[in-house]
């Protein structure tokens, strides 16, 4: 048996009701990088207790060679609420301790960033606990350091920050990492094997996480292979027991010799364009369009019920001993004039102005009291009859936005904490008014939102599952097949044994998934989606990207899950500065912009130089259909391209003659790009006129748009290629 440096031998432990681990041996080199998955309960972060030695193995032993420190990230932190960020998460260390070190700077910088040291920990949302608890543990040396759902709570740039200090924490071939989470881009990007933990054994593989379930995949197809043969086995040795003996053969059916091979009989994720065609059956043309929309916070005070990060973040600016922050979020302030003939107008309350909200109070305070004494006279004076403007100043969350959100788009959200991503949620369902603009909310519209809240079930806690799934329709109709709420209930990971259960009784992730499930059950035409991640493991997670696949009807979602977001979405859009952009490349666009704004560069300076053009050019994603919104984003990523072209100096120089030729090509491109861009607007036009149940014309005419689309971008390319040699 090989020598760990932290090993498990011979161990096994049992609970009450489950057995986590029978006569598991396994251990961890130096140098090691290992990603650890499996189904919640299976026994991953208990692996990691064995490791740290705060849980005791009923047999076996776990050994640690002498000399090695081992510390850990646990689910729940162990901070003190009483002590100030600067005893707990700082451990009492001076300014000038942790900013005299670079390594030290950049942890509390990306970490607690924002956050005011002499806080108390009891005053801290669960997210900021989370940073001060990561900051506590990386800013030590640890020889093995195991971390338990480090990315919980954490924005997409610093779960990429994260990302490259794991991996450049340690020289090559020292230090060891052991990682559960079930964000699978992170597994992806650091870790070099994988475990996977489940019916109480370890099991190996090499790579990371896409390495991993490429083997997985052969593994299963290779025990269905086994199966099947001792299956086929038993058949013939019935038969010779019946009929005497055969011949015997077997021939070999299946050989994989690489990836694509496996997935060759696999149907691709989904088909966007049947998708479409039945989301605009069931919603029309309309679904939801932002128009010239603004909205301010104009006070803390009320912004928490709206958005708490919002709210957080505008109040850490006004406290002292405030640490700088790695990446600062662009915010745009202001103030607009809005017209109201009463101080309880929604728009005034809703963006927190101090005298509507008294006014709204007392005005229910009169209501209430009106109703309890039976009062029908109108003694109740009101608060302002006379029309006036008020003007709002504060923070811009949207800075005149304008987005159009059609039937069946599939958009994905992503931001930093404290952008306003919530806010932008509950303006789309109508849940608050913007202070300037517009919200046209299509007719048939069905709301559903997948909150990171579990209230709606705690209603329904004294329930068993059984009770509450009766209450639906017996069947419905899920990727063309007839399918009653307990086989939904099954795809999803519950047993039929569980049907007895009552919904208080479910663990987090369970609840989560019935959540989800109760939501599809009612059949809404637009889902809303915030942090759908929370709480599910890989597998979970991949069953339900599986049957959001097949969901008709248009999706928003916003994630600091970057691959379950550019999974389940077909467009990317990032709220920043006050406006919404689109990403065309994905949530990297993003991580793109954010490391400009870090070296002091405006990502965004085309896009102002150019906005005496047009008020589209100014707001990216102004048009957030398929088609149009594409459009808009490549305004918006104009500045990455053109430093694209800055970096492609090295390309040949013409002149003379061919500098001629080059120049009339130029030319000819970009008339022809004006026809091809005339020829998409028309066939868009048509798609939208056309009848939703002939399939087979707009299949047509996609095919149309999508040679177009082709075409122009080959000519794209050869433009750029032209361009830069003319310069």
């Amino acid at each position: 048996m090989p020598t760990y440096d932290l090993g498990l031998e011979h161990v096994s432990l049992a609970f009450a009701t489950k057995n986590i681990f029978n006569d598991v041996t396994q251990g961890v080199f130096e140098g090691d990088r290992i990603g650890i998955v499996g189904k919640n309960g299976d026994g991953k972060s208990t692996l990691l207790h064995l490791f740290r030695g705060t849980q005791e193995p009923d047999s076996g032993r776990v050994t640690m060679r002498g000399g090695l420190t081992f510390g850990m990230l646990d689910q729940r932190d162990p901070l003190d609420d009483n002590a100030t960020v600067r005893e707990a998460a700082l451990e009492g260390r001076e300014d000038y301790e942790w900013a005299a070190e670079t390594k030290s700077r950049e942890i509390v910088e990306a970490l607690l960033g924002g956050i005011s040291l002499e806080a108390k920990i009891g005053s801290l949302s669960g997210g900021q606990r989370r940073r001060a608890d990561l900051a506590r543990l990386l800013l030590k040396d640890w020889d093995i350091l195991a971390l338990d759902e480090p990315t919980n709570h954490l924005d997409v740039v610093t779960i990429h920050w994260l990302a490259e200090h794991l991996k450049n924490r340690w020289p090559a071939g020292s230090g060891a990492l052991l990682l559960v989470t079930h964000d699978r881009w992170f597994l992806d990007e650091v870790c070099e094997s994988m475990w996977e933990v489940h019916d109480g054994e370890i099991e190996p593989f090499e790579g990371g996480y896409s390495a991993y379930m490429l083997q997985r995949v052969e593994r299963d197809r290779q025990a269905d292979v086994r199966e099947t043969k001792r299956r086929n086995l038993a058949r013939k040795e019935l038969a010779w027991l019946t009929r005497g003996a055969r011949a015997r053969s077997t021939k070999q059916k299946f050989h994989v010799k690489a990836a694509r091979e496996l997935i060759a009989d696999v149907p691709p994720v989904r088909n966007t364009l049947e998708l479409k065609q039945m989301a605009t059956s069931r919603l029309g043309k309309q679904v939801v369009d932002l128009i010239d929309v603004t909205q301010i916070f104009e006070h803390v005070q009320g912004e928490v019920d709206i958005d708490p990060d919002v709210a957080e973040m505008e109040a850490s600016a006004s406290r002292v001993d405030v640490v700088p922050a790695m990446y600062a979020e662009p915010q745009a302030h202001g103030s607009v004039e809005v017209a109201v003939d009463d101080l309880t107008d929604p728009r005034l309350v809703d963006a927190g102005v101090a005298a509507a909200q008294v006014a709204a109070a007392a005005k229910e305070s009169q209501e209430i009291q009106g109703s309890q004494e039976n009062n029908t006279d109108d003694s109740a004076e009101e608060i302002t009859s006379a029309a006036q403007k008020i003007t709002v100043t504060g923070r811009k969350i949207l800075d005149d936005v304008t987005w159009l959100i059609g039937p069946g788009d599939r958009f994905g959200i992503v931001g930093a904490n404290g952008a306003g991503k919530s806010t932008l949620l509950k303006i789309l369902d109508g849940t608050i008014t913007p202070t300037v603009g517009h919200v046209n909310i299509g007719k048939t519209v069905k709301f559903a939102v997948l909150s990171q809240r579990l209230d709606e079930l705690e209603k329904l806690g004294k329930y068993k599952i059984k009770e509450v799934l009766s209450r639906y329709k017996p069947s419905y109709i899920v990727d063309g097949k007839e399918t009653t709420p307990g086989q939904m209930m099954e795809r999803l990971g519950f047993e039929s044994a569980q049907l007895m259960t009552p919904i208080k009784d479910l663990s987090g992730g369970q609840k989560r998934r019935m959540q989800l499930l109760l939501i599809l059950l009612d059949e809404p035409n637009v889902l809303i989606m915030d942090e759908p991640g929370n709480d599910l493991d890989t597998d979970m997670l991949a069953v339900m990207e599986d049957l959001l696949d097949t969901w008709p009807g248009t999706l928003i979602v916003v994630s600091h899950d970057r691959y379950l977001l550019e999974r389940v979405t077909d467009q990317q859009f990032a709220l920043i500065g006050g406006k919404v952009r689109h990403l065309p490349g994905g949530v990297q666009d993003y991580l793109d912009m954010t490391e400009a704004i870090k070296n002091g560069k405006d990502p965004f300076a085309d896009e102002k130089a150019g906005a005496g053009k047009g008020k589209k050019s100014g707001s990216a994603g102004a048009a957030g259909s398929a088609g149009a919104g594409a459009t808009e984003g490549n305004a918006d990523n104009s500045a990455g391209e053109s430093a694209t072209a800055e970096t492609a100096s090295s390309a040949p120089k013409l002149s003379g003659k061919a500098f001629h030729e080059a120049s009339k090509r130029v030319s000819a491109i970009e008339r022809k790009l004006a026809k091809l861009e005339d020829q998409k607007a028309d066939l868009e036009q048509q798609m939208a006129a056309h009848d939703p149940s002939d399939y087979e014309g707009l299949g047509k005419l996609n095919d149309q748009l999508q040679a177009v689309a082709d075409e122009s971008e080959s000519l794209e390319m050869e433009w750029m290629e032209l361009s830069e040699q003319l310069e």
